[in-house]
């Protein structure tokens, strides 16, 4: 039964590729499950998640040559649309790196509109804006601020005076095992370690992982690794894969929205970057059944990850370091059997069920 009380507005950059893009296309399959009824707006023209609800695709009316004018028609339909359908809610997803870009969100687009505002990373000028002092005021007017993370919460969001925060973490899909699991080609009868994500590796550093893989010499034992997903630094990553040792067995496949198989088959994930939120690598990994070898950055993993339970957590960037560790998850089978055992029910506090009930006390509680 539809709630006519609650209509909600999900704005997010878009549906594509992204865990933030992925959590906002999975919040509105939440939220039009209890009865919500559910605006989803993109920025950008990328739709590779399901979701639920009205799609409002503000990507889709950019011109080739984006001009200030042909921007400004965009708000100016958002706002009309806004209006139109008397959305009660805006849960707003995007980056927030100007401020006066956020003042314009704050003054017009989302006049008179009860505001959440979700931050992903703990990159503080990503959603904190240059102007963290003045958009923490704005901040201060939301019904609630919402961090994917404890460590945002507490030492981005708090320590900068943002108040009515919460934690809710990122959740997965239940649906991932039951769905197309099978290998792709390249990777039938193979023995590989998986990482995946947007390739940008300012923030992934998967130039970090190559290095350790050819440190830790599985390659000799005919062990591929696999790195899966399309970006900007792609091509660079191929090119430097060449002059690894090993690097003839690093496997790169393009981004795909059904990647279960791929992962539910690798003997384990990685993740290496330099900054997070909330890994959905992670969780989505475990989920599957998959453990997880990770570095302790400072947001996410080790809200994930225990130690030795259902993964491994690293607590230096350190090649040597990693490499062995790569080698332990590899080895070890009383370890790794452990870890395998323990990945999915590891992740039961993530599934949608206990996050819906967090977001519709968030939504309430106003």
């Amino acid at each position: 039964m539809q709630n006519n009380n609650n209509k909600i507005c999900i704005t997010a950059i878009s549906l594509g590729k992204g865990g933030a893009e992925r959590s906002a296309a999975m919040l509105s399959q939440m939220l039009d499950g209890l009865g919500y009824e559910v605006h989803l707006a993109i920025l950008n023209d990328e739709i590779d998640f399901p979701y639920a609800g009205t799609l409002i695709n503000l990507g889709a009316l950019k011109k080739e040559e984006d001009s200030l004018m042909n921007r400004y028609s965009r708000f100016r339909h958002f706002r009309k649309y806004l209006q139109k359908n008397k959305i009660n809610f805006v849960i707003d997803h995007r980056p927030k790196n100007q401020y006066f870009r956020e003042l314009f969100y704050d003054h017009y687009i989302y006049k008179d509109i009860a505001k959440i505002y979700v931050t992903h990373s703990s990159k503080l000028e990503t959603y904190l804006t240059e102007n963290p002092k003045k958009f923490v005021k704005l901040c201060n007017k939301n019904i609630a601020n919402v961090a994917v993370s404890h460590h945002i919460e507490q030492n981005i969001l708090q320590a900068a005076g943002i108040q009515n925060t919460t934690t809710i973490y990122n959740t997965f899909d239940p649906n991932w095992g039951m769905q197309n699991d099978t290998l792709p080609e390249e990777l039938k009868d193979k023995d590989y370690l998986l990482s995946y994500g947007r390739i940008n590796d300012t923030i992934k550093d998967f130039q970090f992982l190559m290095q350790s893989f050819a440190a830790s010499k599985l390659w000799e034992r005919g062990v591929h690794l696999v790195i899966m997903g399309d970006g900007t630094d792609k091509k660079m990553l191929q090119e430097k894969a060449k002059t690894l040792s090993g690097g003839a067995q690093i496997i790169f496949l393009p981004f795909t929205s059904e990647p279960f198989g791929i992962i539910k088959n690798a003997r384990y994930v990685t993740l290496t970057s330099k900054y997070e939120g909330f890994p959905m690598v992670l969780v989505e990994s475990l989920s599957l059944g998959t453990p997880v070898v990770a570095l302790d950055i400072v947001s996410g993993p080790s809200e994930i990850v225990v130690d030795g339970e259902n993964g491994l957590l690293i607590t230096k960037r350190e090649v040597s370091l990693f490499s062995k560790c790569l080698v332990r998850m590899y080895d070890d089978n009383a370890l790794y059997e452990r870890c395998k055992t323990n990945a999915k029910t590891s992740v039961g506090r993530f599934a949608p069920r206990e996050i819906a009930k967090q977001w519709q006390e968030v939504i309430n509680h106003e």
